[in-house]
């Protein structure tokens, strides 16, 4: 599985960014299709994911802000990123999990100025 993420940028606080991750495999077929991130001198955490079947988590410090989604024509897992915050400035990775295997994407740099 391949992918491919777009989408980063330079945002002020506050403002919005939308990620997307087009995978070379149906997403339909692919388990699990998620992002993680990577701030300056931390270690990678989970952002968010959503399942084949649709299910979805988000992780605790991006409730009600980010919003993870499929955009079933482009084949791709869209982050919908609202109300940024300067600490959400990191890589942002696209992560795939499908047959017992792990498959990352190259990141996608999203920096937010105060």
């Amino acid at each position: 599985v391949q992918l491919q993420a777009s989408g980063g940028g330079l945002v002020q606080a506050g403002g919005s960014l939308r990620l997307s991750c087009a995978a070379s495999r149906s997403i339909f077929e692919i388990g699990t299709l998620g992002w993680y991130r990577q701030a300056p001198g931390k270690q990678r955490e989970f952002v968010a994911s959503i399942t084949s079947r649709g299910g979805m988590i988000h992780a605790p410090f991006v409730k009600g802000r980010f919003t993870i989604s499929r955009d079933n024509a482009k084949n791709s897992v869209v982050l919908q990123m609202n109300s940024l915050r300067p600490e959400d400035t990191a890589v942002y990775s696209c992560h795939a999990a499908w047959r017992d295997s792990e498959y990352w994407g190259q990141g996608t740099l999203v920096t937010v100025s105060s």
